[in-house]
């Protein structure tokens, strides 16, 4: 009798001990949702916006699908310079939404014309917990990182949204880093 009593103690120990690293485990290993609202575009014509959209979305579904993350898109447009807080907040609650990226993507202008517009991009983002507080911003020049002269604009958007994501991922990394260490 002794014997079955202490081996279920045995048992039941070792499933518990189990069952506590297998959580400890999918805590850390948890995909994160991250909150894309749609680019504020400069200048503002229409007629870029949507192959714009299209660019950005598309540079930032294939740059997810290679980390353990998951984008969810917004089709609101959030003005860059002036973010409210409360709005960044309520659509990350409404989203279940652990981070917000707000982006904007600023084509330069070239020429004498009004619509005369380079392939060269800025690509800037501001990155939010699901609070609305400011974690990271950062911006991603096309033509002074890479010095691209030629090719399409759809791929210097790409260019500048891959650039900009791992440009935060760098710096939320730093950040990460200071406050284990408790600077």
């Amino acid at each position: 009798m002794t014997k079955i009593i202490t081996f279920t103690a045995c048992t039941a120990l070792l499933f518990i001990g189990f069952t506590s690293i297998k959580a400890q485990k999918n805590t850390d290993d948890k995909i994160k949702k991250v909150l894309y609202f749609n680019p504020e575009v400069d200048p503002d014509i229409e007629e870029i916006k949507e192959p714009t959209n299209h660019a950005f979305f598309s540079a930032v579904s294939d740059n997810l699908s290679e980390r353990k993350n998951r984008m969810l898109r917004t089709e609101t447009q959030v003005s860059f310079d002036s973010i409210d807080k409360k709005t960044i907040s309520d659509y990350c609650i409404n989203n279940e939404a652990d981070f917000a990226v707000v982006p904007k993507v600023k084509y330069f202008k070239v020429g004498i014309g009004k619509y005369v517009f380079s392939n060269q991009v800025i690509v800037s983002m501001k990155l939010f917990d699901a609070t609305g507080n400011l974690l990271t911003e950062t911006d991603y020049d096309t033509y002074r990182k890479n010095m691209r002269l030629l090719g399409s604009t759809v791929n210097s958007v790409k260019i500048g949204t891959n650039g900009a994501i791992k440009e935060i991922v760098k710096k939320l990394r730093k950040i990460k880093s200071t406050s284990e260490t408790g600077f």
